[in-house]
Formats: C-alpha cells, sequence, structure tokens
C-alpha cells in the first residue's frame, strides 16, 4: 500500500513535470529596439555631368596683321582689361595723326569763321559747312581709333590664359585663334535627368559632385537653371548647376558623378530591418510599456522612400514610438518581452549583446 504522504509527494513531482515547460514558454523574449525619429530626408538624383568653366572665351584676331607683342606666357592669371597681344599697328598710328592733324585745323578754322559771323563778316552757310567738315574729321579719327583698337587682344573679363601657340612676327588672319581664357573659381556642371525627375527638381536645389580624378574630394553646389525643353528622343531634360572651386581643382571637360537632394524634408525613420512585409502590406512591431516590462503590439505602417538601413515612415507611427528592431522573428503580437537595448547613431547590435551578455555574467 502506498501511503498518503508517498501519493501526495508523486502528485506534486508530476505537477512539477507538467508546468516547468509552460513557466519557461512563458519567460519573455529579449529584443532588441530603435526609436521613431525625425531626421533630414531627401529622395537622391543621381546623373553624369559634363564641367564647364564659368566664362570661357577663345580669343582671335580680327585684322591681317603680325604680332608685335605678347605678354603671357600660358598658364597664369590675368586681370579684365589686360593686354594679352598687340599687333603691329605703325599704319593705323600713322593715319590717326594725319586724322588728328586734319581734325585740328577743321577746328581752327571753325572756330575763324564763328568770330567773323558774329561780326557779319561771314556768311552763315560758311560756318555749318566748317562744322560739318569739322565733325566728318573726328568721325574720321573715331574710326581710325577702332581699327588701333583691333590691333590689341585684351582680358574681357579675368581668368586663366591656355597655352601660348603663336610666337611674336606670326602673321595672323582674322579668325585666327591667339589664346584661350576661361575663369574658374567657379564652374558650370551641366548634366541631364529622366523627364519624370522635373516635377522634383528646382533652382536653389543642393547636389554633391565628385570626380574619379578626385575621389575623396566631393564637391558642393545648387542647380542654378533648368532647361526650357525635353529632348523628344531621349525624354529627358538639361540641368545647369554651378560649384564653387576656389582651390582651382577642378578644370573644364571633366566628368562629374552628381547626386542631388530632391525634395527636401524633415521625415519620420526607422531601421529598415524593423519592417515585415505582408504581401503589399508592412507592418511593424512597437513595444508597449507595461509595468516593469514591455508588450509587444503589431501596427500597420504605410512607408515612403527607402536608403541604405532605413525607411521613411508615413502613417501608423508617432515620434519616439519604440519598435523591434532586431527579434521580430521570435515574438508575436500581444507577447510580453524584455527590452536588451535601444539602437541609436552610436550603439550597434552587436555591441548591445555583448552587453547584456557580460551584465548576465556578472549576476549570474
Amino acid at each position: 500500500m502506498i501511503s498518503s504522504r508517498t501519493r501526495l509527494t508523486l502528485l506534486i513531482g508530476l505537477a512539477l513535470l507538467v508546468l516547468s515547460p509552460l513557466v519557461i514558454a512563458q519567460q519573455p523574449t529579449a529584443v532588441i529596439a530603435a526609436r521613431a525619429s525625425l531626421a533630414a530626408w531627401s529622395d537622391p538624383l543621381e546623373a553624369l555631368g559634363t564641367l564647364r568653366a564659368d566664362e570661357s572665351v577663345t580669343l582671335s584676331a580680327t585684322v591681317t596683321e603680325t604680332i608685335a607683342e605678347l605678354t603671357f606666357e600660358g598658364g597664369e592669371r590675368v586681370e579684365a582689361g589686360e593686354l594679352l597681344v598687340r599687333l603691329a599697328d605703325d599704319e593705323q598710328r600713322a593715319d590717326l595723326r594725319v586724322a588728328q592733324a586734319l581734325r585740328d585745323e577743321r577746328r581752327n578754322a571753325v572756330s575763324r569763321l564763328a568770330q567773323l559771323q558774329s561780326r557779319n563778316l561771314a556768311p552763315r552757310a560758311d560756318v555749318e559747312d566748317a562744322r560739318a567738315r569739322l565733325r566728318q574729321a573726328e568721325a574720321e579719327i573715331q574710326a581710325l581709333e577702332a581699327r588701333l583698337a583691333d590691333t590689341r587682344i585684351q582680358a574681357p573679363f579675368g581668368g586663366i590664359v591656355g597655352f601660348r601657340n603663336v610666337s611674336v612676327g606670326t602673321l595672323v588672319t582674322p579668325g585666327t585663334e591667339l589664346v584661350t581664357l576661361d575663369r574658374l573659381e567657379v564652374m558650370k556642371l551641366d548634366f541631364t535627368l529622366p523627364e519624370r525627375a522635373l516635377a522634383q527638381i528646382a533652382p536653389g536645389l543642393t547636389l554633391t559632385a565628385t570626380s574619379a580624378a578626385l575621389p575623396d574630394t566631393p564637391f558642393r553646389g545648387e542647380v542654378a537653371s533648368i532647361g526650357t525643353r525635353i529632348d523628344p528622343i531621349s525624354r529627358s531634360i538639361r540641368v545647369r548647376a554651378e560649384l564653387a572651386n576656389p582651390a582651382l581643382a577642378l578644370r573644364p571637360g571633366m566628368l562629374m558623378q552628381v547626386r542631388l537632394e530632391s525634395a527636401p524634408r524633415e521625415a519620420l525613420v526607422i531601421p529598415e530591418a524593423a519592417l515585415m512585409p505582408q504581401g503589399q502590406r508592412q507592418f511593424v512591431l512597437t513595444l508597449q510599456s507595461d509595468g516593469e516590462a514591455y508588450r509587444v503590439e503589431e501596427r500597420e505602417v504605410r512607408i515612403g522612400a527607402r536608403r541604405e538601413g532605413e525607411v521613411e515612415i508615413l502613417e501608423g507611427l508617432a515620434e519616439d514610438d519604440l519598435v523591434v528592431a532586431h527579434g521580430t522573428e521570435r515574438v508575436r503580437d500581444g507577447q510580453p518581452t524584455r527590452l536588451l537595448g535601444i539602437l541609436d547613431g552610436d550603439t550597434t547590435v552587436p555591441q548591445l549583446l555583448r552587453r547584456s551578455r557580460d551584465a548576465a555574467e556578472v549576476n549570474g
């Protein structure tokens, strides 16, 4: 016969064997969370562009003459109005001196006739004829001065001159290229974007450009203007931006990789790992405070754009909401959970796991 005490002991042991898995199963599952936070956001657009100088010109001769003087060697900076090339101008100067002497003669004649006419000793018609001849001489002087100016090639703006490919004594004709001049402190960057991006761009939009020649140096600029026409073949639109180039590292003709930050805004952002797609719908697991612990609540959200490791939330969450970022596959809606830590810009998942393990060993 089994005594009552023995029977009671067996029943208690059996109950413990049955209830132990249930107790273990109800232990809260540990997760790592992240806060829904507001962050600067934009929709990136990428393109390839070509650099142009802010101002660029090829100076050439407008007359047939020989080069008398060159004041540059190539590659140096010149100021606006600085003389670069002087063509032989002896003949033009001689013609100008003759015209100036004739002007002086006719000016004296006008003065004498005007004095005589004031004393009624000369007819008014003679005075008017003399003044007309004086104006003719002055006009001829202006024409000669203009032809003399054609022999002096000056910088129309400050910039960097190109290589010197001509020499003193070279005979040049109209159209002969003498020197190039570029203003490089500001560069123009031309690129194209698909037609569908037209609504996303506007003057003043910021961008970043990089070059294969300077891969570690990003250049920042702004969209200056947008083309007025869509290319009917490529269905693209031309865009021009301006980049500051104080160190003159950029040169015309360079290929640039362009990244525009379109539609800048402040967005609600969570880690992309927190999303749980179900068909066309997206869900997250939020953590609701339940005393000293947390309870999982599944919530549907509407997402916007994505970028590396992050997603924009349009509906379904509020700022500072806690969402499960690591461990979503181990918890379900309504289940209690234990929070190991909260991700932020200075903390990673491995760090939080390591801290939790170290704390468990200390408390062990």
